[in-house]
């Protein structure tokens, strides 16, 4: 070994000889520190948004944050109720009492709109009056029959409040933009069993927007939480009530991840604690790399806390992932310690030769790994950036801890020598299981004699494999991560079938001046628009466009003796604003709705049926492109709304997945080559990291499996992680080779020394994945399956690849050279 790695080596041992002689204060100064940081642990917060996926200062969440300080929130929570009798006295009863229930008792709500006060504009002989749709109750059989008449044949109701065949109608209630005072679930289901039939007007909320944040996470789920409670107490085989929406989808997801990560976080302990039991059969050596890896979580967690990050939706593997992977370094410590104690018998030089041992290994693994980490860092998608960010944090904790308190640990505990009888010879490795021994002794030949054909066929199966990556497709569907008989499932497929969608895209329209609105040509061109939209084909079936376009028809129709006809745009342009102001006197603030108070701006919904966003990428450049090509330069048009977050989202992460491998590549490449000290060497031993994971991708792409938001973080994981036991592998080789010269009897000390923590390792780090395969969500259960099987990939190819590559540079000079560089 070069010079420079020696006096690492020697620091190493010094180093720990300082922490076993001050163990006591070491211990007291690490657990103080560490309850310190653990207070702040309550004030950790989840966000699981969609909003939440983007960085503050993206433009496109921004454009959604002007469109919700103007118009208000567009991810509406839709109750569809479904009855062969809607038009029933005893149904539209019932379906009173469940309005007025929602609009008591759900909090920040900004409106509520059903049957029962749907918007029913109509003339009378001086004007016009907009009221409910329910304001004269149906007390006969004949004002039923009109009343089904007026809601069928109005196509503001159509696919919105009704559906095409009559046996759907919904609630949708749309909540407020910003949050206000924390309401607990007790107060808001206060009077929950005692609803006032009269008090069907929605709370409001006068606090000035400009002072405050948007409504917060706990808020939204609180909203949920309330409507499905109120909604089961009136759930009948003859009132089936389906309740969908984005904030819906996101609770049931959050909801549905916790329960899963709790149960993740429990297994994890489990199995780390069993696999150190079954390799080393001592007691402290479950507890104290436990300790390390429970203390590096918690501390990471409370610094999130402390910085004031959300954990949200990708950040949710983290506590697991940090478990299974901070043991890592215990592993290696304690496997190397424990054959130095049955050799030497002496606890403490056990210790100190260990840690000089495997100190430098240790922490070029973790530098790696963390480096694999935080080439997330740059994602544009701001969980991934803070899952790069503190699990890389957490990565490079676990390594303090371990090389700090761990020795500290152990140089407290009273350890019993096992060995009956040690022999006095020069072998680095004491008597091991003869299984294991056999098993490296077997991979040793095996990779040694049989080094091209190995090569040959990691060539041939990357080649197959690149092929297989050229099929990935790329996804982000989050109601597709559900289990197919999840409630939420069910109903957004029965609200997107029955009436036409549950997502919708924004079109804001800005005339550049003001009263623009005004314009006759202006609002033609927005029917025209819509008419376009509606009956042509696109990517997306779309199911509704809704705009003042209607609120002008209506009232053009109300002003001509509410003749059918006349649901057209009046041609005179004075005709217009009176209009609009004779609406605004009628009562109704629904103008506020879909534009702004200066008639500059404009709102169009469009509504379709719930898709992978990869869809809706290409559906927004459709429309973009139609209404671009019919307003002309004039018009400035915006699309936003959840749509066009998803849209974002969706290519923000194949943006910074390309990125993040790019990085992760390059930084851990360099890594190695400073390791090794050599350029060629350094390169050449990137190829046991690179080939599982293209491995991997190409069984995804053969498989038909999806590249989505959890499946493109693998790469830049398991590069991280798995050239860790390329390090310890290489490390120990050119050590051994540097003594001997003989490659075959390098890899085979190798294997036995290095070879047992490798397997170990891959098999806590494997495992530690594959529990994921246990959730509820299939994007959890590919995301485990997947980075399990690319680890036991990787250790493969360092049992396999690694050694006949090795072997074959050793047989070349210039090879042999760079192999015992010092």
């Amino acid at each position: 070994m070069g010079q420079f790695k020696k006096n690492i080596e020697l620091w190493f041992e010094r180093f720990t000889g300082k922490i076993i002689k001050f163990r006591w204060p070491v211990l007291g100064l690490l657990v103080l520190l560490t309850a310190a940081s653990v207070t702040q642990l309550p004030n950790l917060t989840i966000d699981m948004s969609d909003e939440g996926f983007l960085r503050e200062n993206d433009p496109i969440l921004q454009t959604y944050n002007d469109f919700r300080d103007q118009f208000g929130r567009d991810d509406l929570i839709v109750l569809a109720i479904e009855s062969p009798q809607i038009f029933n006295r005893d149904f539209l009863y019932k379906l009173k009492k469940l309005h007025v229930d929602l609009a008591d008792h759900v909090p920040h709500l900004a409106d509520i709109i059903s049957m029962l006060n749907a918007r029913n504009t109509r003339g009378i002989k001086d004007g016009i009056i907009v009221e409910d749709l329910l304001e004269n109750w149906p007390e006969t059989d004949e004002d039923l029959a009109v009343l089904k008449e007026r809601v069928m044949t109005n196509p503001l109701y159509q696919n919105r409040l009704i559906s095409e065949d009559g046996t759907f109608t919904t609630i949708v209630i749309q909540t407020d933009a910003y949050g206000g005072k924390v309401i607990t679930e007790d107060e808001a289901l206060s009077g929950f069993d005692d609803p006032e039939p009269d008090s069907a007007a929605p709370a409001t909320n006068d606090q000035n927007p400009a002072k405050r944040s948007y409504i917060s996470e706990q808020e939204r789920s609180l909203i949920v939480t309330t409507v499905n409670k109120i909604a089961a107490k009136y759930q009948a085989d003859d009132f089936k009530i389906n309740i969908a929406g984005s904030p819906v989808v996101t609770n049931t997801v959050k909801k549905t991840m916790r329960a899963d990560m709790m149960l993740f976080l429990r297994l994890a302990v489990l199995m780390i604690a069993l696999s150190l039991f079954l390799m080393f059969r001592r007691l402290s050596a479950v507890i104290y790399p436990l300790i390390v890896v429970i203390l590096s979580l918690l501390s990471t967690l409370a610094t999130m806390s402390i910085l004031g990050v959300a954990i949200k939706m990708p950040t949710m593997i983290l506590p697991s992932f940090l478990l299974a992977v901070g043991v890592g370094d215990s592993v290696h410590i304690l496997a190397i310690f424990f054959q130095n104690f049955k050799k030497y018998r002496d606890k403490n030089k056990a210790l100190i030769k260990a840690m000089g041992h495997s100190g430098l290994a240790i922490v070029m693994t973790s530098l790696t790994t963390a480096a694999g980490l935080a080439s997330f860092l740059t994602a544009e998608i701001a969980p991934v950036a803070d899952l790069g960010l503190f699990a890389a944090f957490g990565v490079m904790l676990a390594l303090l801890y371990t090389i700090i308190f761990l020795p500290a640990l152990l140089a407290v505990t009273p350890l019993r020598d096992k060995t009956k009888s040690v022999k006095n010879n020069q072998q680095d490795q004491p008597a091991a299981p003869g299984a294991m021994i056999h098993m490296m002794d077997w991979l040793t030949d095996f990779s040694t004699k049989r080094s091209k054909g190995i090569l040959v066929f990691s060539f041939l199966l990357v080649v197959f494999s690149l092929i297989g990556m050229s099929r990935l497709k790329f996804s982000h569907n989050i109601l597709s991560w559900l289990p197919p008989d999840m409630p939420v499932l069910t109903s957004t497929q029965n609200i997107d079938h029955n009436l036409k969608g549950s997502v919708t895209l924004e079109l804001v329209l800005d005339t550049g001046r003001e009263n623009g609105l005004y314009d006759p040509q202006t609002l033609n061109k927005m029917d025209q628009l819509a008419q376009e939209l509606e009956n042509g084909n696109y990517t997306i079936p779309i199911g509704k466009v809704m705009s003042v376009v209607d609120i002008i028809k209506e009232i053009n129709r109300a002003l001509h003796e509410n003749k059918a006809e006349f649901y057209v745009i009046p041609k005179d342009a004075k005709l217009v604003p009176q209009e609009f102001l004779l609406f605004e006197n009628s009562g109704s603030d629904d103008l506020e709705d879909v534009v702004d108070s200066r008639f500059q701006q404009a709102r169009i919904t469009i509504k379709v049926p719930w898709q992978d966003a990869m869809k809706y990428v290409p559906f927004i450049a459709e429309v973009e492109k139609l209404a671009t090509n019919i307003f002309g330069p004039g018009v400035e048009i915006t699309t936003t709304g959840i749509m066009a977050l998803f849209g974002r989202i969706i290519y923000a992460g194949i943006h910074s997945a390309a990125k993040s491998y790019l990085i992760a590549f390059c930084v851990i490449t360099v890594m190695m080559i400073l390791l090794i000290n050599s350029i060629r060497l350094g390169v050449a031993c990137m190829l046991p990291n690179l080939t599982p994971i293209i491995i991997t991708m190409g069984m995804m792409g053969w498989l038909g499996l999806q590249f989505d938001m959890f499946t493109m973080l693998i790469g830049s994981i398991a590069i991280g992680m798995a050239v860790d036991d390329t390090i310890h592998f290489v490390y120990n080789f050119r050590k051994y080779f540097s003594e001997s010269g003989d490659a075959v009897e390098s890899v085979r000390k190798t294997l036995h020394t290095a070879g047992r923590a490798m397997l170990t390792t891959t098999i806590v780090l494997s495992m530690g994945f594959f529990i994921f395969m246990l959730a509820s969500m299939s994007n959890l259960f590919n995301f485990g399956l997947l980075t399990g099987i690319t680890l036991i990939f990787a250790l493969a190819a360092d049992f396999l690849l690694a050694p006949a590559l090795l072997t074959l540079i050793a047989q070349s000079s210039i090879g042999r050279a760079e192999i015992v560089n010092r």
